[in-house]
């Protein structure tokens, strides 16, 4: 959708064929964190008051990050910068937000309930998509941004493969109330949460506070804010409410086999149940977990894929280098896509030519982004073996303790972590 947008905005014809059925669905997930490349993205290809809708739209933008052990007890707390402008920033928002916020204004490019098939190319070069109904469209680029297991990428790169990571996660949310948010210690909220424990196992907390309850705008919200969102369509469609994200994760030995089949409650109760000696407020939290919320999901992760013969058909996000959340990178380095993409082929060049600069700036830093996630979150961590894990757990704790508490090493930190998120 911000491809969508760019290409709008730069007078391109373009249409949008979803497989979901109607604009409700397609709940893949809860917070996304927006970083600055997410950013400037969507700065650049949304239109001004839409991209201004966006940032009014996003939660509370969380004030620390906080690293615990398993008893909620802290071993590094990072105070995030303090925003400079709209751009430069870090964001939390929910997916279905943003989902809304990118439908605006595109109602008559979007066509929804279309399952793609296959493409066939045309004796004029154009290309032709083809989907499950029966039906198709014709045009001069197709443009792959149909996630893990895309059928354009099956067709465009079959011997493009991903693998398993390792490590399966559970996600939920938890309503907030006075009683989920008082579990956490002092100083964790509103902020992140990153839980490090024994064999392996991890959880992040995200505590996402919205400017509207019930449908209607909170009573702080005032001046410009108020009058966008009032003028918002997006805001009739909208599910969220404030909550608290929880994600946790394990190698993929530590569940039962029949994980992925298990209900939203009895995952929660499985959390638990993997986390013996974690602190009773965790076990608290997962209790209150609303359960239609709670899912599993598999974590996989493209393989570095060589350089291909360019056409008039391309990829673009989890099409192509599907990552691992390690770093928190994934939504953002799909909107980082769609703004080169836009920049390529309203650069002037061939299309074709356009097309392959997109693709080589792409699987730079795309590929490099998938291999720094994997070393973040990987089931071949020292963390996950029997044993040396716990050797691998004290090393990282005392490395989080000492960067704490020695000024140096913590700017350092801060400036790693500032450096990846753009």
């Amino acid at each position: 959708m911000c491809l969508a947008h760019g290409l709008r905005r730069a007078g391109i014809t373009v249409a949008v064929y979803e497989r979901d059925r109607t604009r409700r669905s397609g709940l893949h997930g809860y917070r996304v964190g927006i970083d600055p490349h997410g950013s400037r993205a969507l700065k650049a290809c949304l239109p001004p008051d839409l991209y201004r809708t966006f940032v009014a739209t996003c939660a509370k933008a969380p004030e620390r990050f906080v690293f615990l052990d398993e008893h909620l007890r802290r071993t590094l707390t990072l105070t995030l910068r303090e925003p400079t402008d709209d751009v430069n920033d870090e964001k939390s928002v929910s997916r279905m937000t943003l989902r809304q916020v990118l439908f605006t204004g595109m109602e008559d490019v979007l066509h929804f309930d279309k399952t793609f098939v296959r493409y066939s190319h045309e004796p004029d070069g154009r290309v032709t998509a083809h989907f499950a109904d029966g039906t198709s469209d014709t045009g001069d680029l197709l443009v792959g941004a149909d996630g893990v297991n895309s059928p354009v990428r099956g067709q465009r790169l079959p011997h493009a493969r991903l693998e398993d990571a390792g490590i399966i996660a559970v996600a939920a949310k938890v309503p907030m109330t006075p009683e989920s948010t008082s579990l956490m210690p002092a100083g964790v909220f509103p902020g992140i949460g990153m839980v490090l424990a024994p064999r392996g196992m991890a959880c992040i907390l995200h505590w996402m506070e919205f400017p509207w309850a019930d449908g209607t705008l909170k009573h702080e919200i005032g001046g410009n804010d108020r009058e966008l969102l009032e003028a918002w369509p997006g805001l009739l469609f909208d599910n969220t409410r404030d909550y608290l994200n929880w994600g946790f994760w394990a190698a993929t030995d530590k569940f039962p086999a029949d994980v992925m089949q298990r209900s939203g409650a009895d995952l929660a109760r499985l959390v638990t149940a993997l986390t013996p000696r974690w602190d009773a407020r965790l076990h608290r939290l997962f209790a209150l977990t609303d359960p239609s919320t709670c899912f599993p999901i598999t974590i996989r992760t493209s393989v570095r894929v060589e350089p291909w013969a360019t056409d008039n058909v391309t990829l673009l996000g989890d099409a192509i280098h599907t990552m691992t959340p390690g770093q928190g990178v994934g939504a953002n380095t799909a909107l980082r896509d769609a703004h080169h993409l836009v920049q390529a082929l309203t650069s002037g060049r061939p299309l074709v030519a356009a097309v392959g600069d997109y693709e080589r700036e792409m699987l730079a830093y795309g590929f490099a982004a998938v291999e720094a996630s994997k070393r973040q979150t990987g089931g071949d961590q020292l963390v996950h073996r029997p044993y040396i894990g716990r050797v691998a757990l004290a090393a990282q704790r005392t490395f989080l303790r000492a960067t704490d508490r020695i000024p140096l090493l913590k700017r350092r930190f801060e400036a790693d972590l500032y450096e990846v998120r753009g």
